[in-house]
């Protein structure tokens, strides 16, 4: 029998899961996030981290190091050669023998929901990043570094965009939306320019749940039509259409009908085919290409496996 491990690595949270040559998935076990521009100690608390949780699966399965083949680690924030080199060399030295290859987080979206070798990967969670493998099996990376490359529609940006509608509201006195009472009632507060204010404390807590609740409160509010959140929802199909189409303008993708893989809680796990639709229809004008959205039902380190065994 042969053991492999597949490692999805998150900004807020990593998934380490055991798997045989027939692609099961034995056992799994879970650290934070090995996100290493999230860290304080950067690579190398990154590679304890990561260390800690192959120990860990391996203790689980009482399993050797040499017991194992190969290790493919997809990691949030892998996204220059030298990233990969230094990781590399501070997981040696924290003591890892078996054999592994780090890649970026959003290519394993693609291999485990495309049906075949190639296609597209558009991942927005807290964050958002679009990923390609193409036909000749060239990777491209479009966005993933924040306001640097544009990127929109991630849970963190949606819910800094409610702030600013409500803001704008109140504060501003300018453009109306249905958002402010929705915010002013959820948080319990009033609807003045203290009681806005008082949301950035929550905003910038490490709790999540502030983040989750007004993305709950954007999607109530575009799905009604509300103009404010609607020009929103436009602004992220637009910049989503575009990552896509320069996967397609750019890599060799020679199926009729080329595979888009959406991962993320803001594409599988919430009230967005409003705003899918619309992502679809522009990203297909904009390219000029037949596009097939696949949403991703299958934890994403299932692509980790697919892939070890592809190669």
């Amino acid at each position: 029998m042969k053991y492999y491990i597949g490692v999805d690595g998150g900004g807020t949270k990593t998934q380490y899961a055991l798997f045989d040559e027939k692609k099961n998935m034995l056992s799994t076990v879970k650290t934070g996030g090995t996100n290493h521009e999230n860290l304080d100690g950067a690579i190398p608390e990154a590679a304890g981290i990561l260390m800690n949780g192959i120990n860990e699966l391996l203790l689980k399965n009482a399993l050797r190091q040499e017991e194992v083949s190969f290790i493919l680690m997809a990691l949030a924030g892998m996204d220059h050669p030298y990233q990969e080199a230094e990781l590399s060399d501070a997981l040696k030295a924290c003591g890892l023998t078996i054999p592994f290859a780090l890649y970026n987080d959003g290519f394993i979206v693609v291999k485990a929901g495309a049906s075949g070798k190639a296609g597209i990967g558009y991942n927005c969670g807290t964050g958002t990043c679009c990923n390609s493998v193409d036909n000749d099996e060239n990777l491209l990376q479009v966005g993933g570094f924040g306001p640097l490359s544009g990127d929109v529609g991630g849970g963190v940006w949606i819910a800094g965009r409610v702030f600013r509608m409500v803001y704008d509201d109140v504060c501003l006195r300018a453009r109306k939306t249905s958002c402010t009472r929705a915010v002013c009632e959820h948080f319990e507060i009033p609807e003045t320019r203290e009681g806005v204010l008082s949301l950035i404390s929550k905003l910038e807590e490490t709790d999540d749940r502030t983040v989750r609740d007004m993305i709950d409160i954007f999607f109530d509010a575009f799905n009604a039509g509300d103009p404010a959140a609607v020009d929103v929802g436009v602004e992220m199909a637009q910049r989503g259409a575009e990552f896509i189409a320069a996967h397609l303008k750019n890599g060799n993708f020679t199926d009729e009908t080329v595979e888009v893989v959406l991962s993320g809680s803001i594409h599988t796990k919430l009230p967005s085919d409003v705003y899918i639709a619309n992502l679809h229809e522009r990203a297909e004008a904009l390219s000029g290409r037949k596009l097939k959205f696949i949403k991703l039902t299958v934890p994403p380190v299932t692509g980790c496996i697919n892939w070890i065994l592809e190669k």
